[in-house]
This record gives structure tokens, C-alpha cells and sequence, in this order.
């Protein structure tokens, strides 16, 4: 566990000193958990939108995207069920003065027991090195079996008293677990008590209920609202999707963790319209899109694992987050739901105006099902920040810290260095430069040796340095170095746009995605 703090203290430090993040309001102190991306990270960010967009939008002529307002009209969050349900179970240990969400703890609670049966399973392996059947093992070892049975009950247990709204039993799941305060390590709990997230505030100069609007919570019901306008003027056809990218705000109380989780995020998400009974299918199709889509990113298959939804919201018939193994473990990165016809026919009843669809093919007409993907844009960055940074031992006993961001996400594709400032070496390296930017962003170096501002640019997560020396005005050759291999090739100025593209366009990753 102390591992895994050193690691996000690391990717935090990392990511202030390199431009990428900075505390918010730092200059008077900060404000909890919100962050300002730096010049480095508002353009990995924006690459990781991208990406997305790209492979969302792009991609499929049947999805077609969207920027609906931040403010909406407050009868919508009636609607959407936010206004009574949007709640989080909350307990307090009365010695560390600390909240936790109860869910997470019991949560955290199984996923300790988890790793139990990974150690068992492990150490079967090294027992057993030539012939172990992990799935064998798993299914008749005692120890497994008793561990996986906790784990069963302990889920029943919490899903029934979360379905049930039963704070006093997810209390009494809390104390048989004797589950411990991660800071004070005491038992010492208070009740478990329901907060409800949204942010209210006043629609112009009149206080009170009638001009109280909200920061929407998700970026999900821009997209319901905006179902016929966008079906209609697009011609749309079932199935098709609308996809959206925008912020989203929750007044978490118990915000930390870095970006994880922050009380003002980013969303990327997609609803996908379909035919009613058609639904677990489509389900199918985008979990495994959507894991096809992260693993492309080449940051570690088994940083990935798909988990299935203990308590289903009310709007579900099925649902399951794609979790990550961020610096504190594994956590939800994206969920993929499959949300009936639920919020169509909220907005339908609330508004008074119907939202159906007209089915030419089966001459009728109905409200679609949903099936929603959707991914935090924070968390993405925090995912690919924390496998992409990395301390390495070189052959010479030296050392390098490396962010090995993929490539096509990298903020800076290239980096210029002329040898030395003098000679005519600069004025080449700029003459390079501006025939590169107009299709990377370059960055022009030319200050230290070589070999620090290698470093550097490896530390920024740089895929590619371009050497520009005195060779360079004889022959029109540089030397291009590669951040992972450090590998340094001498090649014509005329080949140096080719060989870039080769691996920071994005088409290497769509085409990667697709043959994942």
C-alpha cells in the first residue's frame, strides 16, 4: 500500500514540475480537489479527447456529436432523478474526524480479500510451474473457495441493503466486517447518512425554489433533451449515437486521490439508441469496443479488468465498469450501462412531449432503449500519466526518469536541437522547425548539453529529439532519437516528417483498436 502512495505522490510531483498539473488557486492556498491542467497538460488532454472523438465519432457514420449547455432547465434533473435520488452513503469516524463514502469502504474491504486469492493463486504458480491450471485451481482450492465465498456474501449483503436504501444495515455490514478507519485505524464509526451531490445555485436576480438551477451532475441528459433534434436534422436511423465531451460538476465530500475524483471533471460520453430487445447485444458490442479502445493505448493488458455492477442504478438492466490499476489500485475508468428506455421516458412524462422514434423498417413507432459508454477524461489522464511514468536503470549504471506517453497522446511530438547555438546550427534547426509545425506540435531546444536536454525531453514524454550538427549543413542529415529505445538514427531532413507520423498519427492507434 505504501508502494502505491510513493507512486501517486510521484505522478502528483511529476506532474507539477513538468507543466502538467497544478493545485488550483495555489497562490492562495489551493482549493481542495480541484486542478488546473498546465501547458503540457491541456494538450495531452485535449489529445486524449481526440483520441476519442476520432474513434467515436469519425469512426462510425452512425454516431454524430454534440455540446449541449452546462445549465439546463432544473425540471430536467427532476426527470433524470437527481433531484431525490443523486445521493452517496456517507459514515464518519468520530476519531479522525475523516468521511468516507461506505460503498468504497466495503468495497475496498473485498478487493483486500481479492488479493488474498491472487496470492494463493500465485503461489500455485511457482508450486506448480509446468502444468498449473489457474482455473482448476481456482475452482477446487479450499482457501480460494473460502475467501470467494466472502466475497459473495459480503456483495449479497451490500447490494440488498443499498437497493433497500438500509443505512442502518450497510452500518451493521460496516461493524461485522470490522472494518477500520484507514487513518486512525479505530472502529469508532457514526451513523451512515445519504448527501446529495448536486450544486444549486440562483438563475438571475430573484432568489428562492422558483429560480434554482443546477451544475448538471453528467453530461448525460444534454444528449436525451437533444434526442429529437438531433434525430430529425441529422436523418438519423436506429441504431445510431450521440456523443459528447463536456464538464461536469458533483460536490463530493469526500474528493481526493489526485484527479480522481474531483468535484469538477470532464465526461466523455456516448448514448447509442437502439431497438427495445436489441439492447444486451449493443451492451456486448460496445464492452468490447470500449476495452479494444484502451488497450490500443498499449499502457499494460492486465492494468485492465471489467467489473460488474453489485447494485444496478434504477435506470439499468445491466451495467459494468472497465476498471483501471491506477497508484491506489484498481478503480472505475469508464462504465458501459445499458439504461432501458428510462430517461426517454422520464423527459417524455415530465415534458409532456413525446420522444419516439418512427421505425420505417417495422412500420411503428417506440421510445428507444440506451446504451451508454462513459469515461472520465480525468481519470483517462491519470491512467496514462501513472503506467507511462517510469524510473530506468541504463546499461551504464545511470538512470533516467521516462514518461513513455503513447505517442499519438504525447503534447510535444518533437523535439528541435541544434549541437550548439553557433554556426549557422540554430538558424537550421528553426528552418526545420517551421517545416514541422504545421503538422506536430515541435518544441525548439537549445539550452544545456545534449545529454540533459535528452533528459528532459524524455521526462516531458517527448516520442521524438531531432539533432541538428555541423554534419547537418554538409549533407541535410540529422540525428532523430527515440524516447523508448533511445535508439539514434541518421536520416535525410526530407524523411523526417514520414518517420514521425509513422508513429504519433492517430491513425496507428485507430488501426490498432480495430485489430485489438
Amino acid at each position: 500500500m505504501e508502494q502505491k502512495e510513493d507512486k501517486l505522490r510521484e505522478v502528483i510531483s511529476h506532474a507539477k514540475e513538468y507543466g502538467y498539473i497544478f493545485p488550483s488557486s495555489e497562490i492562495y492556498d489551493g482549493l481542495a480537489a480541484t486542478y488546473d491542467y498546465g501547458q503540457l497538460g491541456s494538450e495531452l488532454k485535449n489529445n486524449i479527447k481526440s483520441y476519442w472523438w476520432k474513434a467515436m465519432v469519425q469512426m462510425h457514420e452512425n454516431i454524430v456529436g454534440i455540446d449541449a449547455s452546462i445549465f439546463m432547465h432544473p425540471t430536467t434533473w427532476k426527470a433524470s432523478g437527481h433531484v431525490d435520488a443523486f445521493n452517496d452513503p456517507l459514515i464518519d469516524n468520530k476519531d479522525s474526524k475523516k468521511r468516507y463514502r461506505a460503498d468504497v469502504l466495503i468495497e475496498e474491504h473485498i478487493e483486500k480479500i481479492r488479493q488474498k486469492i491472487d496470492k494463493e493463486v500465485e503461489k500455485g504458480k511457482k508450486r506448480f510451474p509446468d502444468n498449473f491450471d489457474e482455473a482448476q485451481f481456482r475452482a477446487t482450492n479450499p482457501n480460494v473457495l473460502r475467501n470467494a465465498e466472502k466475497i459473495t456474501e459480503i456483495e449479497d449483503r451490500m447490494r440488498t441493503t443499498l437497493e433497500n436504501n438500509d443505512l442502518q444495515g450497510v452500518h451493521q455490514l460496516i461493524t461485522d466486517l470490522e472494518i477500520v478507519c484507514p487513518v486512525s485505524g479505530t472502529k469508532n464509526w457514526t451513523d451512515v447518512r445519504q448527501f446529495n451531490l448536486m450544486f444549486s445555485t440562483e438563475l438571475g436576480s430573484v432568489a428562492g425554489d422558483a429560480a434554482t438551477i443546477y451544475l448538471r451532475p453528467e453530461t448525460a441528459q444534454g444528449i436525451f433533451v437533444n434526442f429529437l433534434n438531433v434525430q430529425k436534422s441529422g436523418r438519423m436511423k436506429i441504431p445510431f449515437g450521440i456523443a459528447q465531451i463536456g464538464k461536469a460538476f458533483r460536490n463530493e465530500i469526500i474528493a481526493r486521490q489526485f484527479i480522481f475524483r474531483m468535484r469538477e471533471f470532464e465526461q466523455m460520453e456516448m448514448q447509442f439508441f437502439v431497438r427495445p430487445g436489441e439492447e444486451m447485444k449493443w451492451y456486448e458490442y460496445w464492452k468490447d469496443a470500449r476495452i479494444k479502445w484502451h488497450k490500443a493505448l498499449g499502457l499494460g493488458e492486465s492494468n485492465y479488468r471489467f467489473h460488474d455492477h453489485i447494485k444496478l442504478a434504477h435506470y439499468a438492466n445491466a451495467a459494468a465498469d472497465i476498471e483501471f490499476n491506477f497508484p491506489m489500485g484498481f478503480k472505475e475508468l469508464e462504465g458501459v450501462h445499458s439504461r432501458t428506455d428510462f430517461d426517454l421516458k422520464q423527459h417524455e412524462q415530465f415534458s409532456g412531449k413525446k420522444l419516439q422514434y418512427f421505425d420505417p423498417e417495422l412500420n411503428e413507432s417506440y421510445v428507444p432503449y440506451v446504451v451508454e459508454t462513459s469515461v472520465g477524461l480525468d481519470r483517462m489522464f491519470l491512467a496514462v500519466m501513472s503506467a507511462s511514468l517510469q524510473n530506468e536503470t541504463l546499461e551504464d549504471g545511470s538512470e533516467r526518469v521516462v514518461l513513455k506517453v503513447p505517442a499519438p497522446l504525447a503534447p510535444y511530438k518533437v523535439a528541435i536541437m541544434p549541437l550548439t547555438k553557433k554556426d549557422g546550427l540554430s538558424e537550421k534547426a528553426r528552418e526545420i522547425m517551421d517545416e514541422l509545425k504545421f503538422d506536430f506540435l515541435c518544441q525548439y531546444d537549445e539550452k544545456d548539453s545534449i545529454g540533459k536536454r535528452y533528459r528532459r525531453q524524455d521526462a516531458i514524454g517527448t516520442p521524438f529529439s531531432v539533432t541538428v550538427d555541423h554534419q547537418t549543413l554538409e549533407d541535410n542529415t540529422v540525428t532523430i532519437r527515440d524516447r523508448d529505445t533511445m535508439q539514434q538514427d541518421r536520416i535525410a531532413i526530407s524523411e523526417l516528417h514520414a518517420r514521425i507520423a509513422s508513429k504519433v498519427d492517430f491513425k496507428t492507434l485507430l488501426l490498432e483498436k480495430q485489430e485489438a
